[in-house]
């Protein structure tokens, strides 16, 4: 038997020795008091767990998890990653705990790095399940377990121990540690799957059985309870679950996996020991892991002795404050027919949705149009709706439940204190915003109820649709709204919407990625296992300033190491084939740290005439992997030259130095709090995103373009050094991003050498960073930079993407061109005194082809928006202009007709004009003066045959609608019309308008008679 087990064995009957003895000792007091019943024996028995475990917070129970791995079984304790995945494209959010070590489960992780050094590793992970395949959003509130945002509890084995330990560890946490009694817990295992040609788990189960666990306590389950997968490829295997009986003294083995709301799990033990492959085929992995995950909030519902979550001090802080904020009873828990008004759904989705708000601002996440950034803000405004119409809380009731929430999650969280004014900020403003386009919907669905039909039942799908898209109206909302106007609509047709939605956004998001090479877990264990070095691509770094002032790069010879073709590790591919290419050495940048991969090409030996292009560079576990399509056969073995796109990488080079001082720039006008949110350097062009309260204003703009223009003329020197990674953390004022660092890191200072940089050698203030990326050696090589475009993302989060050296200076001389132009047409508005309909509108087209041409021209930032103000001026004045000159050709053309038509209570005529404005308002001052007349008004466009139509009848005017009008008459045309029951327009196309007279005056006619 093995050791651990008699340990535990001998612990476990120590425990039950003293737990005897307490019962003994209370049953005696029993029967002193002369008690005749054994009833409070069964009481003592099954009694709530409250009664036995009290002092358990959560903040304990967190560190108590953390502490029992690290000091009993030295697991290093890893921080919690943000909620927003580290280059994982394939998730919304971190959505378990073990989204921050994939790289090491897919063999890709950067052997420089700390990570590639975990064996064992315990920690507290921030999730949130909210949109994509994990999607709790919908549940949450209904009942009192669902969440977007929890905690998971996880202690992870990389190669290291697995099935047994990972058992034993878990059993003496939960009932020595935790104190849980055992006679609450069962444990599922995988029963295995003949389909899928896996056996039972048998070692698992009698691991189980040697620990102490009873039989009938141990319960085999199939693929869908008891095999964890990752996604549809990649790592995987059998799992063991620990369930958590709250009711207790009986056995609900019967319970498990049915979701009874009596018998939870509570923790899940994955034994990662197969690879699913692209065929589904299942692949034993080279190395065996463990990765268990337990949810906090659960846990602590259970040592709390509650039922629900919300009952736990993990929420009770939050339903306090927010019955202080609003117009209702306090909270009691109820769910489903019970919960009368749904009071105490909106109390948890309100305390849950806060709670994620809070976290994912924090880590960067800000609502928005897209992505993670759209679910944030559906999350957003479903807690604004509960909070503000079913608990009726003030407007800012929302936000000020922040600092509770900082409160109670900031001792393991402590960005929630350091970003709570940003956080409240960011709502707020989300909120009134919401508010806002709740009232544009509901006059959105008004105006669309009036022209629909008496006996319509079915409200537009594409009206829903925008509604939801683009105003962020929940759907549920938009049900509700229309339910109380007795209408509906079609729920499938939205969701097919939703469906197409959602497939188009993954197409985006997956389009890049396809064409790429990527090594796969076996090849990379299969490069290892040969052992076959890591690429050096040190030579990257390999570059000098020649006296003339131009950069030289060393030449690189290197040798084929492997080639990668069709998912698999071959000795040569043939000419045409695509294939990855991992050589002993490159000089080529791998895309990584936001810089985009080198370009270039390589010639082998011997084939001096022949090249191999390489159009992608990409990072795997230390290995650099060149894209390549190969022009000849290309064997393992052969020599190689390696030739740069130099272009392309000086460019590159220029740019991510110049993102460097745009940062320190930034810093140095805004202040400290400015945090990089992401950026990326292309060889035109470099994109920076940054955190900001709002858009930048011009003098700001200014600014930050003077302080740049000031570094690149100082041409400061750039210092780049590899320190050990710790070493590195002690620079003050160092900038860094959410990213593993290799270690030894690389250090790129300007102007100060990285050396004078640790403790305070230097007074001076200055740009300093973690980065890996290839840079200048002087900033005068930038030349020059021009900020074309800031705008903010979402609210809090601006975007500024510039150009430098030759495209900064076009782009000035651009922006000077336009400023001409404006000049010159605002001194010619300025001398037309009185203007013709046709003049005012020729100036008005022009102010609109600039207009365009300021908006999409690359010029400076801060030129663009000063144009703008200037053209929108302009544009007034003309409109201006337009109006006045169109009401006053309207009252003519209306007095005209006026004389011919003034005994008729239908008028159905003709309007000499090309512009729908002046015919709309020709019907209006018609109707001015005959106030009880219905009037239809078209024009006839010669050669083109298109026909305008406006129509009017009298306020309240029940036998006819004008909408109803102009779109009978218009679909005669060919064309289609809209507008509201009194006033309405049209186009459509005919070559010879009697007809469309004729049916205008008849469809008039015959609604008035029958009306009446």
């Amino acid at each position: 038997m093995p050791t651990a087990v008699k340990l535990h064995r001998r612990r476990r009957a120590a425990n039950m020795a003293a737990h005897m003895r307490r019962l003994t000792h209370w049953y005696r007091a029993v029967i002193n008091n002369n008690l005749t019943s054994l009833s409070s024996v069964r009481g003592y028995l099954s009694r709530s767990y409250s009664q036995v475990q009290t002092d358990f917070s959560s903040n304990r129970v967190r560190r108590t998890f953390t502490d029992f791995f690290h000091e009993l079984y030295q697991h290093i304790i890893v921080p919690s990653s943000p909620v927003r995945p580290r280059g994982d494209p394939s998730l919304l959010f971190v959505n378990a705990g073990m989204n921050q070590f994939k790289p090491i489960f897919l063999g890709a992780a950067d052997p420089r790095s700390e990570m590639a050094t975990y064996r064992r590793v315990v920690n507290s992970q921030k999730c949130v399940r909210a949109g994509g395949k994990h999607n709790d959003l919908e549940d949450v509130g209904r009942d009192v377990y669902h969440h977007t945002f929890f905690e998971m509890l996880g202690n992870w084995s990389f190669g290291d121990y697995f099935k047994e330990e990972a058992c034993i560890m878990a059993w003496r946490l939960l009932t020595e540690e935790y104190r849980i009694p055992p006679e609450r817990l069962y444990v599922s295992y995988f029963a295995g799957d003949a389909t899928s040609g896996l056996p039972a788990d048998e070692e698992t189960r009698h691991i189980w059985l040697s620990l102490g666990v009873p039989s009938d306590h141990l319960l085999p389950f199939g693929m869908k309870d008891n095999f964890w997968e990752m996604g549809e490829i990649g790592p995987c295997g059998p799992c063991t679950e620990i369930h958590y009986d709250h009711i207790g003294g009986r056995n609900a083995a019967s319970l498990v996996n049915a979701d009874s709301p009596d018998v939870v799990e509570i923790w899940n033990l994955v034994f990662m020991q197969y690879n699913r492959e692209a065929d589904h085929s299942l692949r034993s992995l080279p190395q065996f892991s463990v990765d268990t995950g337990m949810g906090l909030e659960r846990l602590v519902t259970v040592l709390q002795g509650q039922r629900s979550n919300y009952d736990t001090d993990l929420f009770t802080p939050l339903l306090s404050a927010i019955q202080q904020r609003s117009n209702c009873p306090e909270y009691r828990g109820r769910t489903g027919e019970a919960d009368v008004g749904k009071v105490d759904m909106a109390y948890r989705v309100v305390a849950d949705h806060v709670r994620t708000l809070s976290v994912c601002i924090a880590d960067g996440v800000y609502p928005g149009m897209s992505g993670a950034e759209l679910v944030l803000r559906r999350i957003l405004r479903r807690a604004v709706r509960f909070s503000t119409e079913v608990l009726q809380a003030p407007e800012g009731a929302l936000a000020s439940l922040v600092p509770t929430v900082a409160h109670i999650l900031g001792d393991a969280y402590p960005e929630l204190h350091k970003e709570s004014d940003r956080i409240m900020d960011i709502i707020n403003e989300n909120e009134a915003q919401f508010l806002s386009s709740l009232k544009q919907g509901r006059r959105v669905i008004d105006r669309t109820l009036q022209r629909l039909e008496n006996n319509a039942t079915l409200f537009p799908v594409p009206v829903a649709w925008s509604l939801h898209r683009n105003l962020g109206f929940p759907l549920d909302l938009i049900g509700l709204m229309l339910e109380e106007q007795g209408l509906s609509v079609d729920q499938r047709a939205l969701d097919v919407l939703a469906i197409e939605n959602e497939n188009l956004r993954c197409q985006v998001q997956t389009s890049v990625g396809d064409t790429l090479v990527h090594l796969d877990l076996h090849s990379l264990a299969q490069l290892q296992s040969g052992e076959v070095p890591h690429t050096d691509d040190s030579p990257k770094y390999h570059y000098s300033l020649a006296q003339d002032g131009k950069y030289v790069f060393q030449p690189c010879h290197a040798t084929v190491q492997a080639l990668y073709c069709g998912q698999t590790l071959v000795s040569e591919v043939a000419g045409g084939q695509r294939c990855g290419v991992v050589l002993d050495r490159t000089c080529f940048y791998a895309e990584q740290g936001g810089q985009s991969h080198d370009q270039g090409y390589f010639i082998r030996d011997g084939l001096p005439d022949v090249l191999y292009p390489v159009e992608a560079v990409q990072l795997a576990g230390g290995y650099v992997v060149h894209q390549v399509t190969a022009a000849e056969v290309l064997r393992k073995g052969d020599q190689v030259q390696l030739y740069l796109d130099e272009p392309q990488r000086l460019a590159c080079m220029v740019k991510h130095t110049a993102t460097h001082v745009l940062n320190f720039a930034l810093r140095q006008l805004l202040g400290s709090s400015v945090e990089q949110r992401g950026s990326h350097v292309a060889a035109d062009r470099l994109r920076f995103d940054f955190s900001v309260k709002g858009s930048l204003s011009i003098p700001q703009l200014q600014e930050i373009e003077r302080s740049i223009h000031n570094i690149i003329t100082e041409n400061n020197a750039v210092y780049m050094e590899e320190v050990p990674l710790a070493r590195a953390k002690d620079i003050p004022g160092l900038r860094t991003v959410d990213e593993v660092y290799p270690d030894p890191v690389r250090v790129v200072s300007v102007a100060v050498p990285v050396a004078d940089l640790y403790d305070s050698q230097t007074d001076r203030w200055t740009s300093v960073e973690l980065c890996c990326g290839t840079h200048l050696l002087t900033t005068g090589e930038i030349g020059d930079l021009v900020i074309i475009s800031e705008r903010q993302m979402v609210k809090g989060i601006s975007r500024i993407v510039a150009v430098t050296g030759d495209d900064a200076r076009e782009a000035r001389e651009a922006g000077q061109v336009l400023t001409q132009e404006v000049e010159s047409l605002s001194a010619r508005l300025a001398t037309v005194a009185s203007p013709s309909l046709a003049d005012a509108n020729r100036l008005a087209k022009e102010v609109g082809i600039l207009t365009d041409a300021v908006d999409c021209t690359a010029i400076p930032q801060w030129k663009r928006r000063e144009l703008q103000t200037r053209l929108k001026g302009l544009q007034r004045t003309t409109n201006t202009s337009i109006r006045k000159l169109e009401t006053k050709e309207a009252a003519v053309k209306a007095q005209s007709l006026f004389i011919k038509n003034s005994n008729k209570n239908i008028v159905v005529d003709t309007v000499d004009t090309d512009s729908i404005s002046v015919l709309m308002k020709t019907v209006n001052q018609y109707s001015d003066r005959a106030p009880g007349t219905l009037i239809m008004l078209l024009s006839h466009q010669q050669p083109s045959g298109k026909v305008l139509c406006a129509c009017q009848v009298p306020k309240g005017f029940s036998a006819l609608s004008a909408s109803d009008w102009a779109l009978t008459v218009s679909a005669r045309l060919g064309g289609n019309a809209g507008g509201s029951a009194t006033v309405a327009k049209g186009t459509g196309s005919v070559a010879n308008l009697t007809e469309a007279l004729r049916c205008a005056e008849e469809y008039a006619q015959d609604k008035t008679q029958n009306g009446c």
